[in-house]
């Protein structure tokens, strides 16, 4: 299905005489009598509006999937509703990559900090014990 207000170059909330000047200087015939057919009657306008709004969120969806049409279906009635794939990670993914990270930074820990931290500990129960019997004599 085409995106009629895209392919005429309004928006999906232009006034009737905008519509109507957008489709009298539309070049392409069967376009114009699609369009005259759908958004000229108001009865199939709101029916177009409907489906229309239905057709963006599938394509809004389908990019943030990453789903695209492959290179042979640019540029027809196939893709106007496709919008380019959305790299953004969405927020479950930021919280996996962030658990990870932070299950990442204590095995780190683990592994470096407490075979030393006991002998450590001595080294330094050692050190204040002669430290205070030092300051104590």
């Amino acid at each position: 299905m085409r995106d009629l207000y895209k392919r005429l170059g309004v928006d999906r909330r232009a006034s009737e005489g905008d519509i109507t000047t957008a489709i009298e200087a539309c070049q392409h015939a069967t376009l114009r009598a699609d369009a005259r057919a759908v958004l000229e009657v108001k009865s199939r306008r709101e029916e177009y509006d409907a489906l229309h709004a239905t057709l963006c969120s599938i394509g809004l969806l389908r990019a943030r999937l990453g789903l695209t049409h492959g290179p042979h279906w640019l540029d027809s009635a196939a893709n106007d509703f496709s919008l380019p794939p959305d790299e953004t990670r969405s927020p479950y993914d930021d919280m996996v990559h962030r658990v990870s990270h932070a299950v990442a930074l204590h095995d780190r820990w683990q592994r470096w900090h407490i075979p030393w931290l006991m002998p450590g500990l001595v080294v330094l129960g050692i050190l204040l014990g002669a430290g205070a019997c030092h300051w104590l004599w």
